[in-house]
């Protein structure tokens, strides 16, 4: 089960989704031009097929060990993290005056799709890291920021986020950990975290925890909450009153050891706080939001690597016969290439609301304007969810094209739904994503930010009308955002109750996506035509299947949104 990085699909995503065109790169901090971006794919592309990949097979049967306090990472892991920090790619999209490259988030989220398709446990060390250095740059202090932030730059330590406890899972404002004040800028912090990624291992000397804990005058719930920094080695070298207790037996992910993280079995483990007291959730969701983008784009990582696994196999598996009655490899089978479709679909979708959710995050970040705020905001949850979701499916389907070869274990490909399914459960399960959706990024602010964003995929839908290579995709396209349209409206019709809001928000989110989603990928393939740019593969035949398979189903969603929530609230 091989991987080989589509360097020419990523490098279409990011310039015309991903914000990345030379002509609106001018004077963008960070950015690189066209030929370093392609030059940094592909020796991306290089160092995953070449160092991770073959390692990926090796996590899921050798995976982390715990004995005696100690946490012993899969062979081999050691030395690719030696090579990885050599390799300059800790540092892509951390500050420059940090050791970084600042590149954008856009380049990160490429970079990070490959590293990912690759080895998927290995990757998720260095993402926490990554995303504990925004934090850091965002919210700490000057001192604690100066003095922590290098060595996770550079990738001589690592870091975590402790946030979930036995207690309180999805429900932070459950939690228990206790802080206590020293006098000297310091605290003390005891309590325990569970399912924490990479909490314990053998990768790096130090590892540095971002710990969600209260204070002695927190008010209840999450407004009480503070966030504190809990190395595991102090910085006179003495190892802080912190352990792991244990790591978990999971269905897949072998290679990333799930730790449960003890703090303060004696004296209380030493900590500073990141920002203000009692505003420790804000400053955490700096990280989760990052994390979540990154938690979607692993489901599209994990659906090309099922996508050229698949269609590897279905080239030379050979069975029955053609319509033409000549013996025939399954890739010519019609309901084999219509999963094979299925699968390319759920990659381009998934990575054109990823790497436009990227760009807007980038944008953001440059103007400081509320409304592209409130834009990349509404896309967070879109990109955790959906294409988390088409990851399970896609690996599902691999497993499919397989058949009974697909069920056993030799051929690596369930390894791939074992590994795909914690993606919609972790950093916020795809339903608290719905949730978030509806609550908070189309109730909160009436609706703007939604009716902004459809106008703006309508304009999409639109550039595709006369281009004969999307012949169709535009009228499709038409009708989902007339029912996402819809849909919206009933939302925001002050006589639906909370309840009925939420009880199909699921079924609102993933119309929202699909449609996006599709318009996104479509308007790109339309822009790169009218610049006379050839389409990379298979790209415009995979949208035409996009927009006649899964449009339609965007009217079914908006009716079970607008009519279905008595059938959930109802005994």
């Amino acid at each position: 089960m091989t991987y080989a990085a589509p360097v020419e699909e990523i490098l279409f995503a990011l310039r015309h989704l991903g914000g990345l065109r030379a002509s609106q790169m001018a004077g963008v901090p960070g950015a690189p031009d066209d030929e370093t971006l392609e030059a940094l794919l592909t020796e991306a592309g290089r160092f995953a097929t070449a160092r991770m990949a073959p390692l990926y097979r090796t996590a899921d049967q050798q995976g982390a060990r715990f004995a005696n306090g100690v946490v012993t990472t899969t062979p081999g892991f050691p030395e690719l993290y030696r090579d990885w920090i050599e390799g300059g790619w800790n540092t892509v999209t951390a500050p420059e005056d940090a050791g970084g490259m600042g590149m954008p988030l856009a380049v990160g989220t490429a970079l990070l799709e490959i590293f990912t398709s690759a080895n998927m446990a290995f990757m998720l060390g260095p993402v926490l890291t990554q995303a504990a250095v925004e934090v850091l740059a965002e919210h700490a202090e000057p001192a604690l920021r100066e003095a922590w932030i290098g060595p996770l730059v550079s990738g001589e330590w690592s870091a975590t986020m402790a946030l979930t406890e036995p207690q309180a899972g999805s429900d932070l404002g459950a939690l228990r950990s206790r802080a206590e004040p020293v006098g000297d800028g310091t605290y003390r912090l005891r309590g325990q975290k569970i399912f924490i990624s990479w909490g314990e291992h053998d990768l790096t000397p130090n590892i540095v925890h971002l710990v969600l804990a209260r204070l002695p005058d927190a008010p209840a719930g999450s407004r009480g909450i503070s966030l504190f920094l809990v190395p595991k080695i102090l910085p006179d070298g003495t190892r802080n009153d912190l352990r792991c207790a244990g790591i978990e037996h999971k269905l897949g992910l072998h290679g990333s050891p799930t730790c449960t993280m003890v703090f303060g079995d004696d004296v209380g483990a030493t900590g500073w706080i990141i920002g203000a007291p009692h505003r420790g959730l804000a400053a955490m969701f700096t990280m989760m939001n990052r994390a979540r983008l990154a938690t979607g784009l692993q489901g599209v990582a994990l659906a090309e690597r099922a996508t050229q696994t698949a269609i590897a196999f279905a080239a030379e598996r050979r069975q029955g016969v053609s319509l033409a009655g000549i013996p025939t490899a399954i890739d010519g089978h019609p309901d084999v290439r219509r999963m094979l479709a299925k699968l390319r679909s759920a990659v381009l979708v998934g990575r054109a609301i990823c790497y436009e959710t990227a760009a807007a995050i980038d944008l953001a970040e440059r103007t400081h304007d509320p409304a592209d705020a409130a834009r990349a905001a509404l896309l967070t949850p879109l990109a955790k969810a959906w294409p988390s979701d088409a990851g399970v499916e896609a690996a599902s389907i691999a497993v499919q094209v397989h058949g009974g070869m697909g069920y056993v274990e030799e051929t690596g490909v369930a390894q791939l739904l074992r590994d795909a399914r914690i993606v919609p459960i972790y950093e916020g399960t795809n339903g608290i994503q719905a949730i978030d959706l509806v609550l908070r990024k189309v109730l909160r602010d009436e609706g703007i930010a939604a009716h902004a964003e459809i106008a703006r995929l309508r304009e999409a839908g639109a550039a595709t009308l006369h281009h004969a290579p999307l012949e169709g995709v535009g009228a499709a396209l038409a009708e989902a955002l007339d029912a996402l349209e819809q849909a919206t409206l009933w939302l925001l019709d002050p006589a639906q109750t909370e309840a009925a809001r939420l009880a199909n928000a699921t079924a609102y989110l993933t119309l929202f996506a699909t449609t996006a989603g599709t318009a996104w990928l479509a308007g790109a393939a339309a822009a790169a035509l009218v610049a006379g740019e050839a389409l990379p593969g298979d790209l415009a035949r995979i949208i035409r299947f996009t927009a006649a398979q899964s449009l339609p189903l965007c009217a079914g969603l908006a009716r079970i949104v607008t009519a279905g929530a008595d059938s959930v609230l109802q005994d």
